[in-house]
């Protein structure tokens, strides 16, 4: 989805072409042509429409709407070759008042983002247009927290979400522990959820909104809602970042830097595991009232080249720079910069303006085409709620669950799965009666079951589970001191997932950092799931390494694009060349279960 590049920059002066446009050739009075697909609409001016027309209106808003997830962005003054031609200031405010009677029309709210007086005397302005979808309390968009340890991650989600400034010491930061030992060493060691809403006004919905504000009433208030995913940064807990990075399935990714120190330690680590999972992301250096950020900013372009980032930094200072970042996030042509303090609260309101202008980074086509497969939710927690007994908390991959759904449970140390069926689900502390894919849920089921654990799955009773003990993957190494060779011991890590194996066979013998390789798996003890399709992690045990492993398809028409899986047992040779026997029994399989 194309999105809007820049609509007012005061510092971009050069002639529009028929070349595609970008950030650095965009001249105050052109822009890209309308796109046809997307939720950027142009419009040179909408006064008194007649009723046929005003329907009209109202059906391309809904079409932009679903475009955008419920967002949409309007250019008022602008022709559909993109041409600035601007409004007088009478014609200027009777379009927006149009615009927001077709926003009442169908439920949604607008928000004037900026305007702008153009050279000709004429204004133009841009508008953002919101509307909540009809099976959804609010637009939820959540955001993975990396950064070495002691930058001051949790603090600034408590000074966010809080909604009050830190003293320095690390109070704010208080609220974001979950352990004992977390409050006495000051480092997360574990994966924090907190939320920030926004009402429909754009005003930041947070616990210091009003008295005894609960999150409850954070939800219902809010239109978007930010959830966080508070990752630990020390490198004793890195698998527990990898786990909330593949298994939680962020939209974007915020990297904190410490202005104090710069990018060391597991940032570059935590980096790479979100470029190479393709997850947007944007910086945040804080800590900006010890220690002045333009000695980081200067080797900030460097570092990313050396995670093989070609973006290129773009210090958010105004909010004409905000808009520019947020509506390019989803785009790989810039790195959006926060420079901040949770001390004096400096660059708080640009970072604020920011998340409620992020755009949710799932497109509709997908989400549709999630929705209509089978439900598979995988559990990632597992507590104990008062009188309701056990309670399954985790992410709803595909599909969609509802209350009373008949669902399927596992698998089990043997194997097995158990049916049973959904008796509540909560979404962000609120009961509700229908979780869809991409969403997270915490699920009661009518039983308790015995031995479940983190790893399982809740799947449909019609869904086919078949086993096997080996694996074949594409995997590419981003980090490691030595090589790889046959024999390493390793956790694969698929989705929320950790699961012990053994490289069988590597072809070639060894692998080294940069290489790709097809290599053979051998699986561990543990039961677990290996899902077919996706980018996902494999991390040497006491190893400092992350490998891209990348599951092939098995649903094409020749077998030289396959994947191929082996169905055997223990001590059976998994590298026989009869690969169309192989295949023969896997074509159809879409899910293979370790047995």
């Amino acid at each position: 989805m194309d999105s809007f590049i820049s609509l007012f920059d005061p510092n971009i002066y050069e002639q529009c072409s028929n070349k595609k446009e970008s950030i650095g050739n965009i001249n105050q009075n052109c822009l890209p042509p309308e796109p046809q697909a997307g939720n950027i609409e142009y419009k040179l001016k909408i006064i008194n429409p007649s009723k046929q027309r005003f329907e009209h209106l109202v059906t391309q808003m809904k079409w932009r709407l679903r475009e955008g997830q419920g967002e949409a962005i309007y250019e008022i003054g602008v022709e559909d070759n993109g041409s600035l031609a601007g409004l007088s200031v009478c014609d200027l405010n009777a379009s927006l008042q149009t615009l927001e009677q077709m926003a009442i029309k169908l439920g949604a709210t607008t928000t004037v983002l900026r305007e702008r007086q153009l050279d000709n005397g004429r204004n133009v302005a841009e508008v953002l247009v919101r509307k909540v979808p009809e099976d959804q309390n609010s637009i939820e968009v959540r955001v993975a927290v990396l950064g070495n340890a002691d930058v001051g991650k949790s603090t600034l989600l408590g000074v966010l979400t809080q909604g009050s400034l830190d003293n320095g010491r690390g109070r704010a930061r208080l609220n974001m522990f979950r352990h004992l030992h977390e409050i006495q060493t000051g480092r997360t060691s574990s994966i924090s959820h907190e939320i920030l809403g926004f009402n429909s006004k754009g005003q930041s919905v947070n616990y210091s909104y009003s008295k005894l504000m609960t999150a409850e009433e954070i939800c219902e208030i809010s239109k978007k809602l930010i959830t966080f995913l508070d990752l630990a940064g020390h490198k004793k807990y890195l698998h527990t970042t990898i786990k909330g990075l593949s298994g939680y399935s962020p939209h974007h990714a915020m990297l904190v830097i410490s202005s104090t120190v710069g990018a060391v330690g597991m940032t570059l680590e935590h980096l790479s595991i979100a470029i190479a999972l393709k997850v947007p992301f944007f910086v945040v250096i804080t800590k900006i009232d010890l220690v002045s950020p333009n000695k980081v900013l200067e080797n900030l372009e460097i570092f990313l080249k050396q995670v093989s980032s070609r973006r290129v930094p773009l210090v958010v200072k105004t909010i004409d720079d905000v808009i520019t970042a947020g509506t390019n996030q989803l785009k790989e042509n810039t790195v959006p910069i926060f420079c901040v303090s949770s001390v004096t609260g400096e660059g708080l309101e640009l970072l604020l303006k920011f998340l409620y202008v992020l755009p949710p980074g799932v497109s509709a086509k997908e989400i549709e085409r999630l929705q209509q497969e089978l439900p598979e939710f995988q559990i990632d927690e597992i507590f104990r709620v008062g009188d309701l007994g056990q309670v399954l908390g985790g992410l709803l991959s595909k599909g969609v669950l509802t209350e009373g759904s008949k669902v399927q449970i596992g698998p089990h140390a043997d194997g097995s799965f158990t049916r049973t069926t959904i008796k509540s689900i909560h979404r962000n502390r609120v009961p509700c009666r229908m979780v869809r894919a991409g969403q997270s849920a915490s699920i009661c089921l009518d039983i308790s079951i015995n031995d479940v654990r983190a790893g399982m799955l809740l799947l449909s009773p019609e869904q086919p589970v078949q086993g096997c003990l080996y694996f074949q993957a594409n995997i590419s190494v981003l980090f490691h001191a030595t090589a790889i060779y046959q024999g390493f011991q390793t956790t694969v890590h698929i989705g929320h997932i950790r699961q012990t194996a053994i490289i069988v066979v590597v072809v070639p013998n060894l692998l080294t950092r940069q290489q790709s390789t097809k290599t053979d798996f051998g699986d561990g003890k543990d039961i677990c799931k290996l899902l077919i399709g996706n980018h996902k992690f494999l991390r040497l045990i006491a190893k400092r390494i992350a490998i891209l492993v990348n599951f092939l398809c098995l649903v094409h028409t020749t077998f030289g694009d396959y994947m191929m899986t082996r169905m055997s047992k223990p001590g059976e040779d998994c590298t026989s060349n009869n690969e169309n026997v192989i295949f023969e029994k896997l074509i159809n399989c879409d899910m293979i279960w370790p047995h």
